[in-house]
């Protein structure tokens, strides 16, 4: 694009409204979802037979050059692999477990289930890597039951493996075995030859078939296992390029490090490149320090046409983008859009990212998001439209309905379409539970219409109807808003806010801060401990600007953040308190650390809490 036109970019968003008795009401696309394929195998076979020699998946060699992988190459490889699978007598009962990060081996391995009909599970690696009992991973395991698990590298996943009891026959890897053990090579399923038994099975999987399961970390109790149909995944990509026909004309290009472990890297992102005939180079780094660096690596040397992140993400790599001239103007050079997702992003943010395009290319790139869950694959509605401010989700996508139902002073949001989940694998008292009377998936979201007279105005994110609470004068507190007023505030400081005053007088927030700001804000070394920063001076008093600055245009005392703890231990993956993605799992944290909720309400006096009765 050499400018801004969002008419090229975006289909118009039309929308219609069917009220209901109990004063709820439910939005539709009125244009209708179009013919989509019954299989994601489909998407590969139509870009391998159309451009076989583009390049599907790249990665970093070992020499730091880019090993890529084309559409021809991974179909030949997937079908192997899938064929090998199914002489092993692998089915569709016994799901293929992934335990490793992304990676070309790891989409070969999915892939090749597919085709050889057999779901697969791709895990979060820090069950396996980070978390010191493992419980997680067992539960997974256990509720599974695998018949093959797949650890790129035996040494590394060795204690997870054993924690699982996995014997070595039952052990894929594409880089270490198990020490000593008898562990299988992918590469030796890469060399079966597909025969007529794969092309049957392959024909015969029809749209209702498990393609993956994917667990969610959830609320509270131990993970669950979202089945995932091909007519999920297909149905959501034909909706999204319905929306942004843009796709269709210029295969995208995407730097991606988002775990395909999640909906978001896994369903939005991967399958979109595969369904439009894009290039996804993979990045093997994460918004986090010593791993963030990898990110701008390939960044500077890939220039995308759309860029996915999480707000964490998006912070980490502005300092770059704001400070090198040379990297904003090549980041900005190719790009179609900007999408965020996982979490709200803080206004300020927003800002940033604008300031630095319009500077870049001459007109502010678009920023779009979109909103939906595992269990919607994950799309239910999408911004396909010029947004001002973060906060708008945007209009359902075509085939979806969303109803929103009076609950609690909010409207809750639910969703019905081809892209919503069947259930939970193995759990029936959980699906059952999951969906109303209508069919409508409980999702546990609140939303509100941006403009109550006009629809195609959009959804705006209202928080999650269960993190909402009351303080004693019976007023409700909406901590998702709140939460993002108070990052803004507080930025660049603040990593994460958990909201607190259930029951009381005022509302706080537990914090987690920024490492590398504060230290910079203190003018100490990056690599200063929190326990020491968070006594510095000039930290406290940014903060309690931040307060003041949220503050003034409070309204009362639900919008209002009189006093804040900070935080020295990073969130908890063993506790549920964080996913992969970064997403700050508020019930867990509350619970966990309810002593520390107790000392900000009761005006226990330290430097870790900050009130504006300490202002002057």
């Amino acid at each position: 694009m050499t400018e801004n036109n969002n008419a090229e970019l975006f289909a118009r968003p039309k929308v219609l409204r069917d009220d209901c008795e109990d004063g709820g009401f439910v939005l539709s696309c009125p244009t209708p979802l179009s013919d989509y394929p019954e299989r994601l195998t489909e998407h590969l076979d139509r870009w391998s037979n159309q451009t076989p020699d583009q390049t599907f998946l790249a990665e970093r060699a070992a020499d730091g050059s880019w090993d890529r992988h084309s559409y021809a190459a991974m179909r030949s490889a997937a079908q192997s692999v899938g064929q090998a699978l199914l002489d092993r007598g692998v089915a569709a009962e016994r799901p293929v477990m992934i335990l490793s990060d992304n990676s070309v081996a790891n989409a070969i391995v999915q892939l090749g289930a597919l085709y050889a009909g057999v779901p697969f599970c791709p895990v979060s690696p820090a069950y396996s890597l980070l978390s010191s009992d493992f419980a997680k991973l067992r539960h997974i395991f256990a509720e599974l039951t695998p018949s093959l698990v797949f650890a790129d590298d035996g040494e590394k996943y060795a204690g997870a493996l054993s924690a699982l009891g996995i014997a070595d026959e039952r052990h894929l890897y594409s880089h270490k075995p198990l020490p000593g053990g008898r562990s299988i090579p992918l590469d030796v399923l890469i060399e079966a030859a597909p025969g007529e038994v794969l092309a049957s099975v392959a024909n015969d999987t029809d749209a209702d078939a498990v393609a993956k399961i994917l667990y969610t970390s959830g609320s509270t109790g131990m993970p669950k296992g979202v089945i995932n149909t091909h007519r999920m995944l297909c149905s959501n990509q034909q909706a999204i390029v319905q929306m942004w026909p843009f796709l269709e004309r210029r295969p995208p290009v995407i730097v991606d490090w988002l775990p395909w472990n999640h909906t978001f890297g896994g369903n939005h992102d991967f399958n979109m490149i595969l369904a439009n005939g894009g290039t996804l180079y993979i990045d093997a780094g994460k918004p986090v320090p010593g791993l963030i660096e990898r990110t701008l690596e390939n960044l500077r040397d890939i220039a995308p046409t759309m860029y996915f992140n999480v707000p964490r993400g998006f912070d980490m790599i502005l300092p770059s983008l704001e400070s090198d001239e040379e990297f904003r103007d090549h980041f900005f050079s190719n790009l179609d859009l900007i999408f965020y997702a996982a979490a709200a992003l803080p206004q300020s943010t927003w800002k940033r990212l604008e300031a630095l395009s319009e500077k870049a290319v001459g007109y502010p790139v678009p920023m779009t998001s979109a909103w939906g869950s595992t269990e919607t694959a994950p799309l239910a509605t999408s911004a396909h439209y010029p947004l001002e401010r973060a906060g708008v989700v945007g209009v359902p996508a075509p085939g979806v309905e969303i109803k929103l139902e009076p609950n609690g002073g909010k409207l809750e949001l639910k969703v019905r379409g081809p892209n919503v989940t069947p259930g939970y694998w193995r759990r029936p008292d959980l699906t059952q539970a999951a969906f109303d009377d209508d069919g409508f998936y409980r999702i546990g979201d609140a939303g509100r219409l941006e403009d109550d007279n006009d629809p195609s105005r959009g959804i705006v994110f209202d928080g999650r109807i269960a993190e909402d609470f009351k303080l004693l004068t019976g007023t409700w507190v909406s901590t998702g808003t709140l939460r993002i007023a108070l990052l803004g505030a507080c930025a660049p400081l603040v990593q994460d806010a958990v909201i607190t005053g259930h029951d009381r007088d005022e509302v706080g927030a537990l914090i987690f801060p920024i490492q590398a700001a504060c230290a910079q804000l203190a003018g100490l070394d990056p690599a200063t401990p929190l326990e020491q920063l968070i006594e510095e001076p000039a930290l406290k008093e940014a903060i309690l600007e931040g307060l003041g600055r949220l503050n003034a245009q409070a309204t009362g005392t639900s919008n209002r953040v009189d006093r804040v703890m900070l935080l020295t231990e990073p969130p908890s993956i063993d506790a549920n308190e964080i996913t992969d993605k970064g997403y700050i799992n508020q019930r867990a944290v509350l619970t966990r650390r309810a002593d520390l909720v107790e000392a900000l309400h009761t005006g226990v006096s330290g430097s870790r809490i900050i009130s504006q009765a300490d202002c002057p």
